[in-house]
């Protein structure tokens, strides 16, 4: 094999990972199980509350059995910028025709994001949506993984959006310590140390 075709078979491998974006803005999905992406939270009725970013629980959703609604407390504060549901079918058979029809929908996925033993089946498409913001959807299934949702679980979200809430809450949080910060003790006394151990 000569020179030039080593070289155009490298580059062809190399541009072969470079995700690609979706613009067709009316193809960004921005909803699911009835909850949309950037819509106010005050619009639902929840069942419990976490924490940042702030995080509600939602159940016995058509079609899903459970999922968390993720919005902003800082930038922009109620805005949904993350939706996360399992589907009520946990099988690998309704995985493979839930892809089938995404497909269908949005195209070919831009990334496979499962891990490389087929564990967990995981990919990803990328939009951006008619108000220019990042939009990342991703299915994914899994049966056995520990660390990960077990079943099949959809994901969409605003990247940049998150980036925003979490650099937002960075610089209220690094305002709020100002002044507060205590150097640490040269001598450590009983009292100290009863600090710094559980009791």
């Amino acid at each position: 094999m000569n020179r030039k075709i080593k070289t155009l078979l490298f580059l062809c491998s190399l541009f072969s990972f470079i995700p690609v974006c979706s613009t067709a803005a009316d193809k960004a999905p921005l909803e699911i199980g009835g909850f949309k992406l950037g819509s106010s939270i005050d619009d639902y009725d929840f069942i419990s509350y976490r924490n940042f970013l702030k995080q509600v629980v939602v159940q016995d959703i058509v079609g899903f059995r459970k999922g968390i609604i993720y919005y902003g407390i800082c930038e922009r504060p109620g805005e949904i910028v993350k939706i996360k549901l399992k589907y009520r079918d946990s099988s690998e058979a309704f995985y493979k025709k839930l892809l089938k029809r995404y497909k269908k929908k949005f195209g070919k996925p831009d990334a496979y994001i499962g891990d490389s033993f087929g564990i967990v089946k995981a990919w990803r498409w990328t939009f951006i949506d008619d108000n220019n913001n990042k939009v990342l959807l991703r299915l994914q299934n899994n049966l056995k993984h520990p660390d990960e949702s077990i079943g099949n679980t959809v994901k969409l979200e605003l990247p940049d959006r998150i980036e925003a809430e979490r650099s937002c809450f960075n610089k209220q949080c690094a305002m709020n310590r100002k002044g507060k910060r205590k150097d640490m003790p040269s001598s450590w006394s009983n009292e100290s140390w009863q600090l710094m151990i559980p009791q």
